[in-house]
């Protein structure tokens, strides 16, 4: 399985930033796929989830609003809208594939294929 996001960078406060995810090695449609972030000193969280369909998605609380997950099956990829990026969304973000296809988890321990992330600071 292979795993690579890409589109983090440097932001100010208010900016929108666009994550993508690229997968392979697995039955891409039938999986929900998830955004994570992981701050220095922080735990792993959970940002964003979609169903294998991209009918279903989940939220944490502190993004509702501002960022948007989709995703394009045939293509293999899963998106991060970020739009009023804030200083507290510094993190590096990283994509993972859900332990169970056909069933939206939410928490980082369910998701499994964890690679190299992407950074995102925000800063002024």
């Amino acid at each position: 399985v292979q795993l690579q996001a890409s589109g983090g960078g440097l932001a100010q406060p208010g900016d929108s930033l666009k994550l993508s995810c690229s997968a392979s090695g697995f039955t891409f449609n039938i999986y929900a796929m998830g955004w994570f972030r992981q701050a220095p000193g922080k735990e792993r969280e959970s940002v964003a989830t979609i169903s294998g369909s991209g009918s279903s998605t989940f939220y944490v609380d502190s993004v509702k609003g501002r960022f948007t997950i989709s995703r394009d099956n045939p293509k293999n990829t899963v998106y991060l809208q970020m739009n009023n990026l804030q200083p507290e969304d510094t993190a590096t973000y990283y994509c993972a594939r859900s332990k169970k296809a056909f069933y939206l988890n939410k928490i980082p321990s369910e998701y499994t294929d964890w690679r190299q992330g992407t950074q995102v600071t925000v800063s002024s």
